[in-house]
């Protein structure tokens, strides 16, 4: 299971690195669970990570406009991410996630087959109206996409154990698996929860509040020290 480790800039970035986390997500936690940040800020991250280092990016908590959030994968994508993760927190429905993630996966694959697509939904899609987050993994392989993720939309505390049972995350992970995908997990995940969604086939745990001081994703900030004990912890498994 990788370490994923949301950072907000280039200091936060640096912490993350030398904690040694797998993969450096670029996001902006003021515009949103999955908020965009600006295309000069991962960049200047991808600038400073280690070559052998994979860059994530977020899109945003995107409305149903696949021209927009097309052009955003686009500008992600030049702006050096090696991941685009897409919050799929506008489309309400199969058809039109699937319309979003078709657009993002041509666009992305169109600079590379090499740059993976993240399909995410969220584990309370029904308190913002989003798409059911078990049809996460039929978008994402339909689409054409990499990964399938479930995090969560409103950040109040809750965890995606609030939302979603072991039974739920399990059926998500395996479906995700036997279509073939990498299956990332996230949602103010806890460190003790870490083992539990190892258990249950998670492939890529995203963590920001867990990672940060006083473990508060929004007042805190990454520091190496709980990077390091979170990676430490899950090279147990």
């Amino acid at each position: 299971m990788l370490l994923l480790i949301s950072p907000i800039n280039t200091e936060e970035a640096l912490e993350a690195i030398e904690g040694g986390a797998d993969i450096i997500d670029v996001k902006n936690p003021k515009e949103g669970s999955l908020g965009a940040n600006f295309p000069w800020v991962i960049k200047s991250i991808r600038e400073l990570t280690p070559k052998d280092m994979l860059i994530s990016a977020t899109l945003g908590d995107v409305p149903y406009k696949p021209g927009t959030v097309s052009l955003a994968a686009a500008g992600a994508v030049v702006s050096g991410a090696d991941y685009i993760k897409v919050g799929l927190y506008g489309t309400r429905n199969y058809s039109e996630a699937l319309e979003v993630m078709e657009n993002v996966v041509k666009t992305v694959k169109g600079f590379s087959d090499d740059i993976l697509v993240v399909a995410s939904g969220y584990a309370d899609a029904h308190r913002v109206g989003a798409i059911n987050p078990m049809q996460i993994p039929r978008v994402a392989v339909n689409s054409g996409a990499d990964l399938a993720m479930v995090d969560t939309a409103v950040k109040d505390g809750k965890t995606l154990f609030d939302f979603m049972d072991e039974d739920a995350i399990s059926k998500f992970t395996t479906e995700a698996h036997d279509y073939g995908l990498k299956c990332a997990l996230a949602g103010s995940v806890k460190e003790e929860q870490l083992e539990i969604l190892y258990d249950l086939g998670c492939d890529v745990v995203g963590i920001r509040g867990a990672a940060c001081t006083g473990g508060d994703r929004n007042k805190g900030s990454i520091h190496r020290s709980a990077v390091s004990r979170l990676k430490a912890k899950m090279s147990n498994f």
